[in-house]
Formats: C-alpha cells, structure tokens, sequence
C-alpha cells in the first residue's frame, strides 16, 4: 500500500518558479520497477503526463512541453520526489497529482495517486 502525500503549489508570476514535493508513504517498499512522477491536468482537459522517475535507476522522462524547465528528483531515504518547476507559464496551470506505479507511468495504469495540489500562473 502506497499513500501520496503532494504540498508545493501556489500562485506565481510567469516566468517564476515553484517547487513541489511528494511524500511516498509505504508499507514495505517502492518496488525498484516502479516509478513515481507527476501528471496534471487543466480544467476541461484530459490528466497529461509531466515527468517520471525510475526508482530503481534513477532515471528520469519529461514530456516535451516541459523539458529544460521542469526538474524531477527524489530523496531516497525519505521516499520523496520532487519536481522544481522554472520559467513557468500560464498554460503550466493545472491540478498536479502525484503517481506512482510500474514504470513507465501511463495514466490508465497508475496504481496510486495523490490528492493533487494546484498550480496557478499569472500573466
């Protein structure tokens, strides 16, 4: 059993920064196959994908929109990722939800997810 805990967002200016944490709580282990990452999805649009990471390896995917702005990173021991948020935009608002499950994440095969934490950009 995996349970999400998201805190980090906010309302920013475009072109500001934000950086948002997820808290695994596990009872056993995140299994190396697995990986945690980070959707989100705007009112009246489908829940996209935003980044993962492989707990195992450690490696990392952004989707395009995103890439050299957006950081995702973790804390093993604390069983936290993180994802830092750069030069954002007003089409980056959205709800973010933590995800967890095997790897890769894709939204229909998600195991776990967080209760999500809004991000808003100004213009």
């Amino acid at each position: 059993q995996v349970q999400l805990t998201e805190s980090g967002g906010g309302l920013v200016q475009e072109g500001g920064s934000l950086k948002l944490s997820c808290a695994a709580t596990v009872s056993g282990r995140i299994f190396s196959s697995w990986a945690l990452g980070w959707f989100r999805q705007a009112p009246g649009k489908d829940r996209e994908f935003v980044a993962h990471l492989r707990w195992g390896p450690g490696t990392t995917y952004y989707t395009d929109s995103v890439k050299a702005r957006f950081t995702i990173s973790r804390d093993r021991a604390k069983n936290t990722v993180y994802l830092e948020m750069n030069n954002l935009k007003p089409e980056d608002t959205a709800v973010y939800y933590c995800a967890a499950g095997p790897a890769p994440l894709v939204a229909t095969q998600i195991r776990y997810w967080g209760q999500g934490t809004q991000v808003s950009v100004s213009s």
